[in-house]
């Protein structure tokens, strides 16, 4: 597959990467490289990304605890302190080796430390492949409210060897395909369609699909790198689909859900929403709540929960001026950023939603 070159870094695929990274770290005057993994990495994915390292230099390894409730400050300090007592300083080099958390908070972690060293993401998932390690959000949850402390920056690479994908358990997998699937709603009904026909697909079609997923979500974000218009569609599925995953997470009577699982919530949601205040076509909302359906398993939201999470939808980060600001669907392709939803409304969605899955 061909790189993906933007203005501030280039994501180089499979082998060619290695080849593409060893020359890199070649051609730098760096001290010290410092790889970054969580548990399961250090267990599944580290040696194999060392067998592609060829350099004379110094690597240290930090390892996280694995999980988003890691996704912190506290771990960020951790990862300071550790990088201070091994010898880091600001000619070192961050290569961040795991999925969303270890991308996010590694990527935070090297912009702060000593004001910025320069790093590397190795995404291990197909979530941090396709979303968290592209695009300069770097970041960290407070308790269990999502990214609410982080910059954009981007790392100088991103290297996507989808052979780590083979360590990954299904439902891992299908919570990255929720971010393509959001991808081809907010931009491309032919690739959506594409990613829901999945018994038609084979390993060398996902490394396509994979590719196409990382050039939407560049191209949005060379438009508007901060944020100010276009990528907010990004967040299309994000509103709702991040307030249950942090209800989720905070509840103590609730099994936690992966990222993808609750923006696979969210998305049916917010399309039901469309239809309800933009017209989005009935027959597409039907149709896309079917094809998500039939591949996440249903997620149970008791009438009892809808308070708690209308709630914490104050913290979204797309609010402005106390205004809880949704990204809908006019039609597939077509995202309207700033739209006002009432709470009534957010609870038809939920109560839709849960009609849907009752006999699946």
């Amino acid at each position: 597959m061909n790189s993906i070159i933007t203005d501030t870094y280039t994501v180089h695929f499979n082998d060619k990467a290695y080849t593409a990274l060893n020359t890199y770290i070649d051609k730098h005057d760096f001290s010290k490289l410092f790889i970054l993994v969580d548990s399961n990495t250090h267990e599944h994915c580290l040696a194999k990304f060392m067998a592609h390292i060829e350099t004379s230099i110094a690597i240290e390894v930090i390892e996280i605890e694995a999980g988003e409730h890691f996704k912190t400050i506290d771990t960020c300090v951790g990862v300071w302190n550790a990088l201070s007592e091994l010898g880091a300083d600001r000619k070192s080099l961050m290569l961040n080796l795991g999925g969303g958390v270890v991308t996010d908070l590694g990527g935070f972690v090297a912009c702060t430390f000593k004001r910025g060293i320069k790093y590397i993401n190795i995404p291990t998932s197909l979530l941090a492949m396709v979303d968290a390690s592209v695009g300069g959000k770097t970041g960290v949850d407070l308790g269990a409210l999502k990214n609410q402390v982080g910059v954009i920056s981007s790392g100088d690479m991103v290297i996507v060897d989808t052979s780590y994908l083979d360590t990954l358990p299904q439902n891992h997998l299908k919570s990255g395909l929720a971010e393509m699937l959001k991808h081809g709603l907010i931009r491309d009904k032919a690739y959506f369609d594409k990613l829901t026909n999945l018994s038609e697909l084979t390993l060398n079609d996902l490394d396509g699909l994979i590719h196409e997923s990382i050039v939407i979500k560049k191209d949005i974000v060379l438009e508007d790198p901060t944020e100010q218009g276009v990528r907010k569609h990004l967040n299309f599925g994000h509103t709702l689909g991040h307030a249950i995953e942090s209800f989720f997470l905070s509840a103590t009577d609730k099994t936690d859900l992966l990222h993808g699982e609750a923006i696979a919530v969210g998305m049916i949601l917010e399309c039901y929403i469309s239809a309800a205040l933009l017209n989005f076509p009935k027959t597409d909302l039907d149709d896309i709540t079917t094809a998500i359906n039939a591949i996440y398993k249903p997620v149970t939201i008791d009438i009892s929960d809808y308070d708690a999470i209308i709630d914490l939808l104050k913290y979204d980060k797309k609010n402005e001026h106390g205004n809880i600001n949704f990204v809908l669907l006019e039609r597939i392709g077509a995202p309207k950023i700033d739209c006002l939803v009432a709470n009534n409304l957010i609870i038809k969605s939920i109560e839709y939603y849960t009609e849907s899955t009752t006999f699946k």
